[in-house]
């Protein structure tokens, strides 16, 4: 229905972003992985209503329904920052079609070196383009950083499961099937911080409370990375960890062991089973606009929050990316 929308703002959010649940309802909208069907057109369209709505210019007979609907593409498909469309890979509602079939396949061909280097490489590949997709724009990184970053992680996460894998050799097999995760939560440690590593060096945009920037911070960009690499472990861990658990003992039934072939897709759907849910969870752990106390930043940048602000303003505010 057709609502009064002189007071509405469409960047207010439409849940509590300082609970874990009000952040999940965002993200469970904002991640939800049919918004990646939408033609260029809709978003292009969500785009439009959602700057019209910000100037407070909007075309007769528009409903609060239409407006929030055009918020959840935008939030889904543009980049915070720079308001830029992001590639459709690296957006956060393709983690689940792309990560299950990924982790589904790396999942399944463990046992042998080529296979694991090859599915390593492939994962990690989506993973720099996620990382650069979601990183604060705020900070540019250069062609060369990436490739350094990318062949970084890249070879983290091979080193990590081709040695683990020799060392488990003799290791019941539940523990082999554990190796890929290992890989990945070693080259998330090494990719994303490497990926952005521009705002380890320069520091991150910091606002105050009236999103007025007041300088940028090495502190907050350590704080927001971490949290990013906790949030992207998390995402992976329990489809990783409990999934290899139930391929064990499904792999012993009569049935499967007859029906081989459907071993790779049985682990894709479980995945993707897996990530609907921990996509936004792991995404809803911690606030994307993090708080950091004036008290916490470096010496200089604190002085010179309190000469622009004085005490009115006790926290400096920042976007964690993805």
């Amino acid at each position: 229905m057709e609502g009064d929308l002189s007071g509405f703002n469409i960047d207010t959010p439409r849940w509590d972003q300082r609970s874990f649940l009000g952040r999940l309802k965002h993200f469970l909208s904002i991640t939800d992985p049919r918004t990646i069907l939408q033609p260029e057109q809709e978003l292009d369209w969500a785009k439009a209503m959602v700057e019209q709505s910000r100037m407070g210019v909007m075309p007769p007979g528009t409903q609060v329904e239409q407006l929030l609907y055009a918020k959840k593409l935008y939030d889904s498909a543009f980049h915070p920052d720079t308001g830029e469309k992001m590639n459709m890979i690296g957006r956060m509602s393709f983690q689940v079609p792309g990560g299950m079939i990924i982790t589904g396949f790396m999942l399944h061909f463990y046992r042998t070196v080529p296979a694991v280097i090859f599915w390593q490489w492939v994962n990690q590949s989506f993973n720099a383009l996620v990382n650069y997709t979601n990183r604060n724009a705020a900070s540019p990184t250069s062609v060369r950083q990436m490739a350094f970053s990318y062949l970084t992680a890249t070879t983290t996460a091979v080193a990590t499961a081709v040695g683990m894998n020799m060392w488990t050799k003799r290791a019941p097999p539940l523990v082999c099937r554990w190796v890929p995760f290992a890989a990945v939560a070693a080259a998330n440690c090494v990719n994303i911080p490497m990926m952005r590593q521009q705002e380890l060096i320069q520091g991150i945009s910091v606002k105050d409370k009236n999103q007025n920037e007041v300088g940028h911070s090495q502190r907050a960009a350590a704080l927001g990375i971490t949290q990013v690499v906790i949030s992207r472990i998390a995402m992976a861990a329990p489809g990783m960890i409990l999934l290899p658990v139930i391929m064990e003992r499904l792999e012993k039934l009569d049935f499967m062991k007859k029906a081989k072939v459907l071993h790779v897709p049985l682990q894709v759907t479980l995945c993707g089973c897996f990530l609907l849910f921990m996509v936004p969870v792991a995404c809803a752990l911690f606030p994307q606009t993090c708080e950091l106390p004036v008290s916490c930043l470096e010496r200089e940048l604190r002085d010179t929050v309190k000469a622009k602000v004085g005490e009115s303003s006790p926290y400096v505010y920042f976007n964690k990316g993805l």
